[in-house]
Parts: structure tokens; C-alpha cells; sequence
């Protein structure tokens, strides 16, 4: 006779159990979803190597796309990515490439190796890219040579992903995975989520794993069930 508390058990443990179905994001510029939001970064990208300034700085919340458009330059540049850190060596490397240094308030830097990146860069006629949640006037500079030079780059911001982006983008992560939803169910998704795309791949990624495991669809009880325990619930029908 069966035990009920371990049949509970084992489909409890079979959706814990990590699986190894793998797919492969679309992450090249014909992938790119373009809205209002991102428009202006999609041309400054576009625009290499006629920048307005060698130096460019995206701007942007978390799950913007930052991290998307950065992927792209380096693509199309050849950027070697670097970190201004004292003796290694950024300046030197940037005198030769384009470079690239992502993330710059979660890394930090230093400002003298910094000014000499950016002066490397415009002396040698490469271009530098960073990319940052915060607007360059709120980084944490004490170099009055440095803030000068941080204040002649061009920043380009990213705003927060519109609810077109966002539907958009949770259409294209599912075909990345050869899934495809209805329309309703994604607008179901989209007006109860965090609006950014980091949490559309979450969501995205715990639905199809939870679908995977329970042998089941993906249908709006289960998104309500993922949207529950992310915490991204809004408000009732």
C-alpha cells in the first residue's frame, strides 16, 4: 500500500531536483528588443566608432539592459574589458583597444588609474564604455582632474522597461527555449512582475523549470504560483 506522506515526498523532492535541460539565449543585436526606454543607448551603440565623445557611459536601473547593449559594443568594437584598479595596467590596455569597464559603482575603481584609462583613450583615438546604475556626478570622486574629465563623456540613460518591452521580452525568452505561451497569459505576467528584464529571466526560468519537473504546462495558475513566491504578486483581478 502506498504512503501518502511519501509519495508527497518524492514529487516534493522531484521538483527540487536541478535539471539539465540548457538553452541558448538570443543575445546578439538582431535579438535586441527595442522600445522607447532603450532607444537612445541602441543608437549610441549603433553609432560606433562616430561617437560624440571617446568615452560613454550607460546609464540605468538593474535588469535595464545594460549588461545586453555592453555585450553588443564589445561585439562590434573588439573591447577588451578592464578594471582601474591601481597597477593593472587599464591605461596601457586601452592605449591599443577599445575597452570596456562594466558595473563601475558594484566594482569601484581607482580615480588616478581611471583619468589615465580616459586620457589613454582620447590621446590614442580608442574609445572607452562603462556602464553604471548611477548618473558619473554621484560616483565617489575625489580627483577634480577625473570628475573633468567624467563630466565631457557622453551619458546615455536607460529608463525602466515599459510593459511593451516587457512582453516582449518574456515572448522572446520562452521561443528561446522553443516555448511558447498565450498572449493573455503574458499580460497576465507582465502587469504583476517587478518591471525589470533581470526579473522577466527569472520568472521566466522558474516557470519553465517548475513546468519541466511537474510534467505540466505553463498556465496562469502556475504563473501565479511563481509570481506568489517571488514576491512580485500585484493586485487581485
Amino acid at each position: 500500500m502506498n504512503d501518502p506522506k511519501s509519495a508527497g515526498s518524492r514529487w516534493k523532492g522531484a521538483e527540487q531536483l536541478p535539471l539539465a535541460f540548457t538553452h541558448d539565449p538570443a543575445s546578439g543585436r538582431d535579438d535586441l528588443l527595442i522600445s522607447d526606454p532603450l532607444s537612445a543607448a541602441v543608437t549610441i551603440v549603433d553609432s560606433w566608432p562616430s561617437w560624440p565623445s571617446p568615452v560613454v557611459i550607460l546609464t540605468g536601473p538593474v535588469g535595464s539592459g545594460k549588461s545586453h547593449l555592453a555585450s553588443i559594443w564589445r561585439q562590434r568594437s573588439g573591447a577588451l574589458e578592464i578594471h582601474p584598479k591601481a597597477g593593472s595596467g587599464a591605461a596601457v590596455v586601452a592605449a591599443n583597444s577599445p575597452v570596456i569597464f562594466e558595473d563601475v559603482g558594484r566594482q569601484g575603481f581607482d580615480d588616478t588609474e581611471l583619468f589615465h584609462v580616459i586620457n589613454s583613450v582620447r590621446e590614442n583615438g580608442t574609445s572607452l564604455m562603462m556602464t553604471s546604475r548611477l548618473w558619473p556626478m554621484s560616483w565617489t570622486v575625489t580627483l577634480p582632474d577625473l570628475r573633468s574629465r567624467l563630466k565631457a563623456a557622453t551619458v546615455v540613460e536607460i529608463g525602466e522597461p515599459d510593459e511593451d518591452l516587457l512582453a516582449q521580452v518574456i515572448v522572446k525568452l520562452f521561443a528561446d527555449r522553443q516555448l511558447y505561451i498565450d498572449d493573455k497569459l503574458v499580460l497576465y505576467i507582465v502587469n504583476r512582475m517587478e518591471r525589470s528584464l533581470n526579473a522577466a529571466q527569472t520568472i521566466v526560468d522558474r516557470l519553465d523549470r517548475l513546468a519541466l519537473a511537474r510534467g505540466t504546462r505553463i498556465t496562469r495558475l502556475l504563473a501565479a504560483e511563481v509570481l506568489n513566491e517571488l514576491g512580485n504578486s500585484g493586485s487581485s483581478d
